[in-house]
């Protein structure tokens, strides 16, 4: 089963995704992770990713794209894929579909966690404390936050008109939101 967990940063995705993960034996696919990896390894990709992500802006496409298409084409990943914050833009969404057309799968469901600014910012607040993630600055999730809703506006109007698509209250708490993704998937 591959699932497509959309929301904000600080929206619950890669909770509910580790949450799949374990549940259904499959393999959380973070572009944010991928992303960080590629920091840590001080890779001439992870150079630029770090400009990028420290100026508030999201990734260019084809790097995105690059990194994801090891993932979707790995054998013991196939049909058991749980993608956490990808596709962002219409490019990554047909750049998906072209990858898992050609690799012989398919989109099961497709959540979209929505949350509220302020809810955003509390969350983010008490992830900084408990987590020290570097990339948590308010002001750095602030634009993050408007420019997530602006560049993924198009892809959840792509997304909402399949039947698979399903809208959740993203500031329940995580066990409610957990629930509500289980009665869709009923595995």
């Amino acid at each position: 089963m591959n699932i497509i967990l959309f929301g904000p940063p600080g929206a619950g995705k890669g909770t509910q995704a580790k949450y799949l993960v374990k549940k259904l034996n499959n393999f959380q696919i973070s572009t944010g992770d991928i992303l960080r990896e590629e920091i840590k390894n001080n890779s001439d990709i992870g150079k630029k990713i770090i400009d990028v992500m420290n100026d508030g802006r999201f990734v260019s496409d084809d790097i995105v794209n690059q990194l994801l298409e090891k993932q979707v084409f790995d054998p013991q990943k196939k049909n058991k894929l749980i993608f956490d914050g990808y596709p962002r833009s219409i490019n990554q969404a047909k750049n998906l579909d072209l990858l898992l057309d050609s690799s012989n799968q398919k989109i099961d469901f497709v959540f979209f966690l929505n949350v509220n600014k302020e809810t955003i910012i509390k969350r983010i607040q008490k992830r900084k404390i408990l987590e020290k993630r570097s990339d948590d600055e308010l002001d750095t999730i602030l634009k993050r936050y408007d420019t997530y809703m602006e560049t993924t506006k198009p892809v959840l109007d792509f997304y909402s008109k399949n039947s698979n698509f399903h809208e959740i209250d993203g500031s329940d708490e995580i066990e409610q939101i957990t629930n509500k993704i289980d009665t869709f998937i009923n595995v």
